[in-house]
């Protein structure tokens, strides 16, 4: 719907977290009558002030029957379609919509939109930070940092959106000038029901896509992904040929990636010119690159683009090297596909800290990748039992248990020797022992920092 369809409208947002209160302020500012209504029982005090100061009406602690008298019942990012307010909406017969949906009609500028299991947020970062370079006006958020209505009716070249697969889920009407998806590995089963829904929400990104769109995405995924439309496709790999005949190839080489297309070879980056950990944060530069050069920016000096690109917090991010031991914080390893990934692209031996509240995964492709990645592994939080099991079902025997992080990091450092890597990378949520994956890493970090002094 075009902005002025919404003037006088009565919208019920669900939820007042980030993306529900600017989806409210967003609202109210193309002229619908707004209303909120959260299920927490409070609302934060800079939350009520931003409503207020608006003129917009709220409620906490449910859903009464006064957020169901509106026009439209508009969701927040997480919102599942099985809640019960969705369920009575529906009931009703008043009709619901995603946040992208609502959004993305109001966005002045292309939209770059980018998900996947893990790296999306890296890529995301990446790829605003190359266009920010190149002089583009450019807006980045969605999923990381400013919401997506943060971005509305202001003029951008480039809005570059991280996406969720809850919030892909809802859309219907996206449309992106390039889609990535970084990578597929199992997350979020339980709130999509089966690792099939979930690749199908992520997989809307390039379904949504119009004929003049490209998609980037890994080799491995296209049969998940059932892409169709093979001439605007490139796929990335590490082997010489991909698999699937597609419109280009990023070739991941030894020392250098290549995006070949058209029947040309254009060299993207040398892996010296980045300062990233993991050979997967090596495919997010490849894949940030490349939107570039489909949107016919050219690079010129790529080491000089990359040198002040920092890893973002908590995601494989080098902590400090003491006595010869490098710290490495991937507090968002919170699944064990990222935890894998972080095991096996970060070169060295690793002493790994894992564990914290699970998510009802599997554990084996982790005890796999600690079998052939770590001499020692030291076992947090509430899934200390499972990941040892699952461990010592593979045939590593060399397990320690710790209370808390500080004992995690002592025992870690004991155990590792010069050249070696102490990986926090748990697998697992934080919500056993922190508030946030973010507050998990900052204390390793500050344990760590506190030894080197």
């Amino acid at each position: 719907m075009d902005v002025k369809d919404w003037n006088s409208k009565r919208i019920t947002v669900i939820g007042a977290g980030v993306s529900g209160t600017a989806l409210a302020l967003l609202a109210r500012e193309s002229g619908a009558k707004v209303f909120v209504s959260e299920e927490r029982g409070t609302l934060p005090p800079d939350t009520l002030e931003r409503l207020k100061n608006a003129g917009i009406q709220w409620e906490a602690g449910g859903n009464s029957d006064r957020a169901f008298e509106a026009d439209t019942l508009l969701l927040s990012s997480g919102i599942s379609p099985k809640a019960p307010c969705v369920l009575e909406a529906r009931r009703r017969g008043v009709s619901v919509m995603g946040e992208l949906d609502f959004v993305a009609p109001q966005l002045k500028g292309s939209i770059i939109g980018i998900t996947g299991s893990n790296g999306k947020s890296t890529t995301t970062a990446l790829c605003g930070h190359v266009l920010q370079k190149m002089g583009f006006k450019t807006g980045v958020g969605g999923n990381l940092g400013e919401a997506a209505s943060g971005f509305a009716q202001e003029y951008f070249d480039y809005v570059v959106l991280e996406l969720s697969s809850f919030q892909l889920h809802w859309a219907h009407t996206l449309r992106s000038v390039v889609a990535i998806v970084t990578n597929l590995a199992p997350d979020h089963i339980d709130w999509h029901e089966s690792y099939e829904n979930y690749v199908a929400a992520k997989a809307k990104l390039l379904s949504l896509q119009d004929s003049t769109g490209w998609s980037v995405i890994q080799d491995r995924d296209c049969d998940a992904l059932q892409v169709e439309n093979w001439d605007r496709t490139v796929v990335l790999s590490w082997n010489e040929r991909p698999k699937n005949g597609t419109a280009g190839h990023i070739f991941m080489g030894k020392d250098l990636a290549v995006l070949r297309l058209g029947g040309k070879e254009h060299p993207l980056f040398r892996y010296d010119e980045t300062t990233l950990l993991g050979h997967h944060n090596l495919e997010n530069v490849a894949m940030a690159l490349t939107t570039a050069y489909l949107l016919h920016i050219v690079v010129a000096d790529v080491g000089e683009v990359l040198a002040d690109f920092a890893s973002l917090p908590h995601r494989c991010e080098l902590t400090a090297t003491i006595d010869g031991v490098t710290y490495v914080d991937d507090s968002k390893g919170t699944n064990v596909a990222a935890s894998v990934t972080a095991l096996t692209s970060i070169e060295g031996r690793k002493i790994a800290i894992l564990g914290g509240k699970g998510k009802g995964e599997d554990y084996r492709a982790l005890a796999e990748a600690i079998v052939k990645e770590a001499d020692a592994a030291v076992l947090i939080g509430e899934e200390k039992d499972r990941i040892e099991a699952a461990l010592k079902k593979a045939g590593f025997a060399n397990t320690h248990r710790a209370a808390d992080m500080e004992t995690a990091v002592f025992t870690a450092r004991k155990l590792a020797h010069p050249g070696m890597v102490v990986l926090l990378s748990p697998a697992c949520t934080s919500w056993d022992m922190y508030e946030s994956y973010k507050k998990r890493g900052e204390h390793f970090n500050a344990i760590v920092r506190s030894i080197k002094g």
